[in-house]
C-alpha cells in the first residue's frame, strides 16, 4: 500500500492565517480612517483637451527628423508610404501624449482616439488645426476665444475685448462658465468699464480706461485729494470737506483716567499713566494732575521716595520704596512675627545619623561590633598558637556583648553627634 504524501505545515498556515483575517479584526489592527481633505478643483474638460492637443503637437515636433528605422529608409517610404504621414509615427506620438498619471487625459484620449486617427489620415489638409477641429468643432468642449458657455456667447464687452481688457471673463475659451466679469482691483461694472468702489476715472477714451486710488478715507471721489472726497467709507464723515478726528468731538467717549486716540474711520480710548489724576495723553508728561504718592517735577509727574524721611517707626524696620507708595519690611536677619519684627533662630546642624529611627540604630551596633570581632580574629589567626586565637576571640566576643547591653546610650549618643 502506498504511503499518503507528507502535509507540511504551509497549507494549515495558510488556511488558518485567511480564517484569521477574515475574521473582524480589533479596533488596533483596523486601519485608520484617511483625513478629509477638500476635493481638488476640477479643470473644464476643455482644458484637457487642450493639453492633450498641445502635448500631441510636440510629439510631431519630436519625430519630424525621424524614419522608419529600419535601414532601408527609401525602400521603407517608397513600399509603406511616407513617416511623415505614417501609422507608425501616429502610434509613436499617442504613446507619450499623456503622462501616466494624468487620468483624465487618458479618458479623453480613449474617447476621441478615432477622431484623432480620422483627423491623421483624412482631415489633415482641410483641417490642420487640430484643437479647432478636435476639441470645438468634434467634441463640443471648447469656444472660441472671448466666448462662453453651450452656445458660445460673446463675453461682456464683447469677443474682442472681453471684460474691456480689465478683468476675466468666467468660463471664457469653454463651453462652461457664467460669462461674469472678475474685474481687476480698481475697475468695476458689468464689463469693467467703470472705475470701482474707492477710485476715480484718471484718464477715459474710446478704447482707454485709467482707474486711481482716491484719497485714503474716501468711497467715491472726483480726484486724488482730500477735497475730492464725494463720499466716505464706513466710519467716516466729512465735515466742510475734512474729515472729523472724533477726539475733538462729542463723538468719543472715554473714562476720566482715559485719554482718546483717533484711528482710521473711529477712534479708541486708552488708560493714563499710573502716576496721572486725568491726562491728554501717554506717559507722565500728559498728566492733568499728579495721583497721590506723585510730585510735579517740570512737566512730569514722578515718583516721590517716601524712604528719605521716617515713615518706618516699629523697631529693626526699613523703608522699602515702591512705585507711588512705599512698605515697611523687616531688617535682615529679622522675621515678621505678630506684627512685630523677632532676630530669626539659627537651628543647630544636627547629626549624620539624626533621622535613624531606633531599629536602624540597633543593626547599625550590631554590623560595627561584628566587623570588629571578624578583624581580632583574623589578626590573632596570624600567630602560632591556636588557643590564643581563641582566646582572643572569645574575649572580643564578650566585650562585644558587653558593649551591646550596656554602652547603648554612649554609642546612640556618639553615631547621633550628641
Amino acid at each position: 500500500m502506498a504511503s499518503l504524501p507528507r502535509r507540511g505545515l504551509v497549507p494549515p498556515l495558510l488556511w488558518g492565517l485567511t480564517l484569521f483575517l477574515s475574521l473582524p479584526g480589533p479596533v488596533w489592527l483596523q486601519p485608520s480612517p484617511l483625513p478629509q481633505s477638500s476635493p481638488p478643483t476640477e479643470l473644464h474638460p476643455c482644458h484637457t483637451c487642450r493639453e492633450l492637443v498641445d502635448s500631441f503637437n510636440k510629439g510631431l515636433e519630436r519625430t519630424i527628423r525621424d524614419n522608419f528605422g529600419g535601414g532601408n529608409t527609401a525602400w521603407e517610404e517608397e513600399k509603406l508610404s511616407k513617416y511623415k504621414d505614417s501609422e507608425t509615427r501616429l502610434v509613436e506620438v499617442l504613446e507619450s501624449v499623456c503622462s501616466k498619471s494624468d487620468f483624465e487625459c487618458h479618458r479623453l484620449l480613449e474617447l476621441s482616439e478615432e477622431l484623432v486617427e480620422s483627423w491623421w489620415f483624412h482631415k489633415q489638409q482641410e483641417a490642420p488645426d487640430l484643437f479647432q477641429w478636435l476639441c470645438s468643432d468634434s467634441l463640443k468642449l471648447c469656444c472660441p476665444s472671448g466666448t462662453f458657455g453651450p452656445s458660445c456667447l460673446p463675453c461682456p464687452g464683447g469677443a474682442e475685448k472681453p471684460c474691456g481688457g480689465y478683468g476675466q471673463c468666467e468660463g471664457e475659451g469653454t463651453r462652461g462658465g457664467s460669462g461674469h466679469c472678475d474685474c481687476q482691483a480698481g475697475y468695476g461694472g458689468e464689463a469693467c468699464g467703470q472705475c470701482g468702489l474707492g477710485y476715480f476715472e484718471a484718464e477715459r477714451n474710446a478704447s482707454h480706461l485709467v482707474c486711481s486710488a482716491c484719497f485714503g478715507p474716501c468711497a467715491r471721489c472726483s480726484g486724488p485729494e482730500e477735497s475730492n472726497c464725494l463720499q466716505c467709507k464706513k466710519g467716516w464723515a466729512l465735515h466742510h470737506l475734512k474729515y472729523i478726528d472724533e477726539c475733538g468731538t462729542e463723538r468719543a467717549s472715554c473714562g476720566a483716567d482715559q485719554f482718546c486716540v483717533n484711528t482710521e474711520g473711529s477712534y479708541e480710548c486708552r488708560d493714563c499713566a499710573k502716576a496721572c489724576l486725568g491726562c491728554m495723553g501717554a506717559g507722565p508728561g500728559r498728566c492733568k494732575k499728579c495721583s497721590p504718592g506723585y510730585q510735579q517735577v517740570g512737566s512730569k509727574c514722578l515718583d516721590v521716595d517716601e524712604c528719605e524721611t521716617q515713615v518706618c517707626p516699629g523697631e529693626n524696620e526699613q523703608c522699602e520704596n515702591t512705585e507711588g507708595s512705599y512698605r515697611c519690611i523687616c531688617a535682615e536677619g529679622y522675621k515678621q512675627m505678630e506684627g512685630i519684627c523677632v532676630k530669626e533662630q539659627i537651628p543647630e546642624s544636627a547629626g549624620f545619623f539624626s533621622e535613624m529611627t531606633e531599629d536602624e540604630l540597633v543593626v547599625l551596633q550590631q554590623m560595627f561590633f561584628g566587623v570588629v570581632i571578624c578583624a581580632l580574629a583574623t589578626l590573632a589567626a596570624k600567630g602560632d598558637l591556636v588557643f590564643t586565637a581563641i582566646f582572643i576571640g572569645a574575649v572580643a566576643a564578650m566585650t562585644g556583648y558587653w558593649l551591646s547591653e550596656r554602652s547603648d546610650r554612649v554609642l546612640e549618643g556618639f553615631i547621633k553627634g550628641r
